[in-house]
């Protein structure tokens, strides 16, 4: 399989915009350099209408539109009666029904959605929340106290390994239920389906087989558990969801499957990037580290807000407009795919003072690093804060100083990632 669009493209309904940010060369640039393109966009009137991004699998499409503006953003996310997801969720081409399988009920429309985030919602019972969280503070503990081992050898150790990269593994797989000796098998299937564009993960020809591979390795991990929880009931999240019911409705095997894609991708990636990012930028930033051991308790709340928007783990989703609409003054067509860069929205001068800081400080954070509200407003926030608030204090409060190397990062049009960053004892 080769990096493809149609050998035939479709005829563009219009002119593409000056500025290509589909080019996947302007994915590899950094996340500074890019947004003076995005800025260049909100800075326009009305959005944007580019050609489709360069794609593994065959496609139709013949462009979509950028949403740049935290407000635009905010609205197409809001209005679910003009803006499906049941189309595709994914800003590159991918076939609707392997996006189904990638996201679950991400990629569903109310009423459908509805019933099954009921459905899920219902596993996290006050009793299983309670659970998690002390399983999230023992790990954190366990995770610096490795970390600390390791720095004190005197080597150079990768902190995405060592410490980013762990806990929001252990989370999902003492969440759910997942043996022990499966759990490095699911975090690599997990990062590979958001890091699919970077060839450290696969060639180009190769990454189409190799996405369908991993979302084999996680789908089938998810109903092998699914039906030995129906069989032997644990204490767990998985064992809530197989028997939870709503409307009359039962989870299948295959949809705690694709249950398990979703969890495995979205709960691990995202809280991993940004405990990576955030982490830089309180190493790169002192006064600010120390403003916040000053009165930790009280503060790790707001910060962990700039810590999400600082690193906008997931860069962008998309919609299709479901009826001839408007945004921003443009006209949209039915069955236009709308991509919604919360990269963008999240530097938004119109809505941030100084967007291109860090400042744990802000008075004011509306940040989209959770979605743009509405339906699809991200089920795992309060887990994903829980463990950043958990993880922080413990490297805050036990770690001595460190020195930072050069983060290596990734190659993607999904995910804001770090692959590796090096540290050491200062």
């Amino acid at each position: 399989m080769t990096l493809s669009s149609p050998a035939s493209p479709p005829t563009s309904p219009r002119p593409y915009h000056r500025l290509d940010i589909s080019d996947p060369a302007f994915w590899g640039n950094d996340f500074r350099s890019r947004d003076e393109s995005f800025a260049m966009l909100r800075g326009e009137p009305g959005l944007s209408w580019h050609r489709p991004i360069p794609a593994v699998f065959p496609h139709e499409e013949a462009g979509y539109w950028a949403a740049t503006r935290h407000a635009d953003v905010k609205f197409v996310s809001q209005h679910e009666e003009l803006f499906c997801s049941s189309e595709g969720v994914s800003v590159d081409p991918m076939p609707a029904e392997i996006q189904r399988n990638m996201t679950f009920f991400l990629a569903m429309d109310p009423p459908e959605h509805t019933r099954y985030r009921k459905l899920i919602s219902s596993g996290f019972t006050p009793r299983q929340v309670r659970r998690i969280e002390e399983q999230i503070k023992t790990n954190a503990r366990r995770i610096v106290d490795d970390l600390l081992e390791q720095l004190h050898t005197g080597n150079q150790i990768d902190f995405v390994a060592s410490c980013s990269g762990q806990l929001p593994m252990r989370t999902v797989s003492d969440m759910i239920g997942i043996d022990p000796a499966d759990q490095q098998k699911v975090a690599y299937a997990a990062e590979c389906l958001f890091s699919g564009s970077d060839d450290e993960y696969a060639s180009l020809e190769e990454r189409a087989v190799h996405v369908m591979t991993q979302l084999g390795v996680l789908a089938g991990s998810g109903v092998e558990l699914a039906q030995r929880r129906r069989a032997e009931p644990h204490d767990d999240l998985m064992t809530e969801l197989v028997n939870a019911e709503v409307d009359g409705h039962r989870l299948t095997d295959e949809e705690l499957g694709s249950f398990m894609v979703l969890l495995g991708s979205a709960g691990n990636d995202t809280t991993k990037q940004t405990t990576t990012h955030a982490f830089k930028a309180l190493i790169d930033h002192p006064e600010q580290r120390a403003w916040l051991l000053a009165d930790f308790d009280n503060r790790i709340g707001g910060a962990v807000e700039e810590f999400v928007r600082w690193s906008t783990p997931v860069l962008a989703f998309a919609r299709h407009a479901v009826v001839d609409t408007e945004v921003a003054g443009t006209e949209i067509k039915a069955g236009e795919k709308i991509a919604l860069f919360y990269c963008s929205a999240n530097r938004d001068e119109a809505v941030f003072d100084r967007p291109h800081e860090f400042d744990i400080t802000r008075d004011s954070n509306p940040h989209l690093g959770f979605g743009g509200g509405g339906a699809h407003y991200c089920l795992g926030t309060h887990v994903a804060r829980m463990q950043l608030r958990h993880l922080f204090y413990e490297l805050l409060t036990r770690l001595p100083e460190v020195t930072l190397g050069e983060p290596e990062y990734l190659q993607s049009t999904f995910v804001h990632g770090i692959k590796r960053m090096p540290v050491s004892l200062a």
